[in-house]
């Protein structure tokens, strides 16, 4: 939808006699506006259908609003009475307005030093300015605190700096320097400041969401479980009481075409769900990248989205900054009260591209830019309100040199750094090296106080019967995988109270009793039953992850978790992205797999474990007994990046045996199940034979058939597919000189893929054949069996293998 220039002309003359005054204290200061004031049903459509053209420069009108708009939402939306509205209205003295100019104009210098430094080819890749919503920062300054936890975007420079975030270190970070905010692993789209609370920085387009709704979550499980941060060790937890008076919150910031994504409507279920301390700031400046919004959305009024979930929302305009500034403090002190999220939409024009390499081809994008930096410039406007009325010329004069001499100071001190070592990307790979021995990490010494008070001697007297009838079943030999994870989890989150656990269904232990008794045990605080979004869950958990707790997330089927690929992927990033300041304890836990004639069809089928592979950071691993499920489910828990673990689908119940209780077991080793006689390997009869998950059991049961034939194998079960245990491989091909893997995955982009390049590429000189692949086919799983035995391997088609690379015969 377009407007004409006559149309905007029109607009303008007017608001010629249209005026407003903005108060200081008891001071109230005359404000001429430079365009029309529409009322707040006034909408785009309502524009175009009282005749404006279709062929404008400027698509998107100006809101003008006044604050008795603003104090009629307060009233409406927040239930704030007359007075303390008013209060709000005289709420801001000459130093507060100091304050917010200085904010604002250190937001504006220092994005046109990084166009500057661009330009230069300091800063490279991609970059996002800011430039015009300098009102918003103004906010963050003014009424955000250090202690709260804050979510952004790409384009964040300025609500880092707005936080506290030193310039220096955020420059260096842009131009890729050791003392930047994350040691120049992260740039322009992820800074991190573990100290001011800065969480990101993130760069998919919403994944920002989920991650807040799981800080708010760890604000609420402070105050349940009496923990804090550790100001020694920031993030870490402490057995210490948050202050009485504690009034954290999460804000997190997103633009009003990214509050199209299904994920804000999640959150806003979840945040009033669990009435979470929750601030969405929508930076509303009509443009998707570069679209305009609305024609890809059908409706922008992005702070009515809320009604639905009894959440309350404001619609300010951005370019009056203390206005913003008055009223983003009335809406942060409803949550800071215990009174739930809230929707602050800030109607707002960008000044510059999506980024500076970014060619502007949307259709009336150059022009209004153009118009927006004459006419809606929040600083200008700023500067024409209060000069004079409140502050001399030479007094903002003044500002504005210190603010810039600031931003000049940071641009040299991140001219003048080193870059880093090239030896930090791989030490940053992982929190704990992959030979990390998981049983000598102690558990927090206040354990059993924190579950004194927060689990009842009933709910205690219960979980430990639960847990000593498993451990029955262990020594018997008689758990199965399912209840051998469970054990694990209970053992752990009782050990070291910062466990949470998520989960579908999780009240009835899901699907193969994971998570049986959890919420039971520690309450819906600490064990979550989630909506049905695998995404949305493991988002929340990273979110209580950056935040000193230790998550834990079960898929019913790990299949499920392509919804979560978004989330699983940052998951693996953090540490290395925020430089290694934020660890990511969480573990991810689920049944998958594709088993011979399991009968699932093509989406329960897939090899989701090869899916993840190439996300870096990402430990993954694979149990196909309760003895690997038990020792590797304790082990990720207690590892402070993330894991994923992987159980067959079609033996959570049936496979039974024992576990090695308490003990961890190693997360970069597989498991030699069979080894071949010596006499095979003398007589070059032997074949080393690698697989996971149900592959196992097919392998087992035809090695009596190999040996009838007269060979034999080494059975390798690979319970780390990532990091991969190339030592024990290497020394099996040491004897047999040739190699089978039984795959449970596709030909094309397969685990086995993976495996055999590595093998050919780094033990080429210790084989005598080809490596042999038996994975699936390229082909979706089918239903009926007569068609899956085509695509889906088996123990028979190991037989053919061995004696195929035995004798070289098919």
């Amino acid at each position: 939808m377009k407007f004409s220039c006559a149309a905007i002309g029109a607009l303008c003359l007017a608001s010629v006699s249209h005026a407003f005054t903005p108060s200081i204290g008891n001071k109230h200061v005359s404000y001429r506006s430079p365009v029309a004031s529409l009322s707040m049903s006034t909408t785009v459509e309502n524009v175009v259908a009282n005749g404006a053209s279709t062929e404008s420069s400027v698509m998107r009108p100006p809101i003008d609003m006044p604050w008795t708009d603003i104090a009629t939402q307060l009233q409406d939306a927040f239930g704030y009475s007359a007075e303390q509205v008013a209060a709000y209205e005289n709420s801001m003295d000459k130093a507060s307005l100091l304050q917010l100019y200085k904010a604002m104009m250190l937001a504006r210098g220092f994005e046109n030093a990084c166009n500057q430094q661009y330009m230069q080819g300091k800063i490279r890749g991609f970059m996002h300015l800011d430039n015009g919503q300098e009102s918003i920062p103004g906010l963050v300054d003014f009424a955000i605190k250090k202690e709260d936890r804050k979510f952004s975007y790409y384009r964040e420079h300025t609500h880092a700096l707005a936080s506290g975030c030193d310039p220096g270190k955020v420059m260096a970070e842009l131009m890729m320097k050791d003392t930047g905010s994350c040691r120049g692993a992260g740039g322009s789209m992820h800074i991190f400041d573990k100290e001011f609370y800065m969480q990101g920085g993130w760069a998919l387009v919403s994944e920002q969401l989920p991650y807040a709704a799981g800080a708010a979550k760890a604000i609420l499980l402070d105050r349940a479980m009496g923990l804090s941060d550790d100001p020694e060790v920031i993030i870490r937890k402490q057995n210490v009481p948050p202050p009485a008076d504690d009034d954290r919150i999460a804000v997190v910031f997103i633009g009003e075409g990214g509050s199209q994504n299904g994920r804000m409507a999640e959150i806003l279920n979840a945040a009033a769900k669990d009435n979470l301390p929750l601030l969405i700031i929508v930076i509303d400046n009509g443009r998707a990248i570069n679209t305009f919004t609305p024609d890809v959305a059908m409706n922008s009024d992005v702070y009515k989205q809320g009604k639905h979930y009894g959440v309350p929302g404001l619609l300010v305009d951005g370019r009056n900054a203390v206005d913003v500034a008055k009223s983003g403090k009335a809406v942060i002190d409803h949550i800071r009260a215990g009174k739930g999220p809230a929707i602050l939409q800030v109607h707002t024009y960008r000044f510059n591209g999506h980024s500076p390499a970014d060619p502007e081809h949307e259709r009336g994008r150059k022009e209004e830019k153009a118009w927006a930096r004459l006419e809606q410039d929040p600083i200008k406007i700023f500067e024409d309100t209060y000069t004079g009325s409140v502050f001399t010329e030479e007094e903002l004069k003044e500002a504005k040199k210190q603010v810039l001499a600031d931003v000049k100071k940071a641009v040299e001190f991140a001219d003048n750094s080193p870059m880093p070592p090239v030896e930090l990307a791989k030490e940053l790979e992982y929190p704990d090296a992959p030979e990390f021995d998981y049983n000598s990490r102690a558990a927090p010494a206040w354990a059993d106080e924190v579950n004194a008070r927060t689990i009842s001697k009933e709910q205690m007297d219960t979980i430990t019967a639960h847990i000593e009838s498993l451990r029955t079943k262990a020594r018997a030999g008689e758990i199965s995988i399912g209840d051998a994870i469970n054990l694990a989890i209970h053992e752990e989150m009782l050990r070291d109270p910062t466990c949470t656990i998520h989960a579908e269904d999780l009240q009835a232990g899901s699907s193969y009793d994971i998570p049986k008794l959890t919420q039971q045990t520690y309450g819906q605080i600490r064990a979550a039953d989630e909506i049905i979004d695998e995404g949305h869950f493991i988002g929340k958990a990273l979110g209580e992850a950056l935040n000193g707790y230790r998550p834990i997330v079960e898929l019913m089927n790990t299949n499920f978790g392509i919804y979560g690929m978004a989330e699983i992927s940052s998951a693996g990033n953090t540490y290395a992205t925020t430089g290694g300041q934020f660890d990511m304890p969480m573990t991810i836990i689920g049944a998958g797999g594709t088993a011979p004639n399991q009968a699932l069809g093509a989406e329960h089928s897939q090899p989701f474990h090869a899916y993840v592979m190439g996300i870096p950071g990402l430990k993954i691993g694979t149990a196909a007994s309760p003895e690997a499920a038990y020792g590797l489910t304790k082990s990720m828990i207690r590892d402070n990046g993330p894991c994923f673990l992987f159980a067959p689908v079609k033996m959570m119940k049936e496979v039974k045996g024992t576990v090695d209780l308490d003990k961890c077991m190693p997360l970069n080793k597989a498991a030699i199940l069979h080894s071949a006689s010596e006499a095979s390997v003398k007589s070059k009869k032997a074949v080393t034979v690698l697989t996971y998950l149900h592959g196992v059991k097919e392998c087992q049961l035809v090695i009596d058939e190999i040996k009838a034939e007269g060979f034999d194998i080494d059975l390798i079960e690979l319970r780390s597919l990532k990091p991969l245990d190339m030592e024990t491989i290497a020394s099996s091909l040491k004897r047999t000189n040739k190699l089978a893997i039984l795959d449970e995955s596709t030909k094309s982009g397969g685990v086995g893929a993976t495996i055999s390049a590595r093998i050919s590429e780094e033990l080429f000189d210790l084989l005598d054949a080809p490596v042999l692949r038996l994975c699936m086919d390229d082909a979706p799983v089918p239903y009926a069996s007569s068609m899956e035995k085509a695509v889906v391997k088996r123990g028979s088609d190991l037989v053919e293998g061995v004696y195929k690379l035995c004798t070289g015969k098919h």
